[in-house]
């Protein structure tokens, strides 16, 4: 797909434009928070929760802006249709400023990045590094850890890195949000601890839909052999199963969670991308 234009604070500009200056303190030091959205022939998936998440990220931080969430979709959907899109992944970077009105919203259309199709009837391969992110809940540009725990992993031949905390407990992936599985049982880290994902959000009302229970519990690592298997979701992925983590592997993608997978996939087709 070619992109021929972005968006700055509302304003729909050629891409030739998209800059951040140099002296830019507040880029510099990564005060700023950021979303990933999908749009997928023609659907936006679940545009309000994302700049729901947005708008907490701020908060977080105390990046005070002038902007609305109104306003944010208004010109998501303004972008979209001025690069005439079929299909994409939308960024919204949010830079703060020492005023809220110095504050800028960038809004991007990139490429989409599919994963491998055999990993969701294979599965993946992820490893485990100590580190916990600061500020959990907040979606911010302090990526570097992050980085560099994928950017290994995926030189060892694995899909993400799983964060761990000090007791050895999973919390979460890079840029991915942890589950495990037991009978019809689904088990992730409290929100507190975590980036709680829009896609986590689906999947947990996608599961209490289809006669599932959820547990916001840490899940130590030593524990996984009581488990019948572990997913991994986000935007990107949706749901991503799981065949090994370090040295422990699966036996199999157990058949409850090839089910709900296909549950999850059901739902995407009839919500049409909303959900209230």
């Amino acid at each position: 797909m070619e992109i021929n234009f972005f968006s700055r604070n509302g304003e729909t500009l050629p891409i030739s434009q998209a800059a951040i200056s140099l002296q830019n303190i507040s880029y510099q030091y990564g005060f700023g928070v950021y979303e990933t959205l999908k749009f997928r022939n023609r659907i936006l998936y679940f545009i309000k929760q994302h700049i729901e998440r947005l708008f907490l990220s701020a908060k977080l931080l105390e990046l005070e802006h002038p902007f609305t969430k109104e306003l944010v979709e208004e010109w998501i959907e303004e972008l979209i249709e001025k690069n005439s899109a079929e299909s994409c992944n939308i960024k919204i970077l949010l830079i703060g400023g020492k005023t809220s009105h110095e504050a800028t919203l960038y809004i991007l259309l990139l490429n989409p990045l599919y994963p491998n199709r055999k990993l969701y009837t294979q599965g993946a391969k992820v490893e485990t590094i100590y580190y916990e992110r600061f500020l959990p809940n907040a979606k911010s540009l302090n990526m570097l850890m992050s980085y560099l725990a994928f950017t290994k992993a995926q030189k060892n031949g694995c899909y993400d890195a799983l964060l761990l905390d000090k007791d050895k407990n999973i919390l979460e992936g890079t840029r991915t949000n942890f589950f495990a599985i037991k009978d019809k049982t689904l088990v992730t880290a409290p929100k507190d601890v975590v980036l709680e994902g829009v896609t986590r959000q689906v999947v947990i009302k996608v599961a209490q839909e289809n006669g599932y229970s959820i547990k916001e519990e840490l899940i130590p690592l030593d524990s996984l052999s009581h488990y019948d298997g572990a997913f991994l979701t986000s935007t990107s992925s949706n749901i991503m199963p799981l065949i090994q983590i370090d040295d422990y592997k699966f036996n199999q993608i157990s058949e409850n969670l090839k089910e709900f997978m296909q549950q999850y996939d059901a739902f995407l087709v009839s919500s049409k991308g909303v959900i209230e």
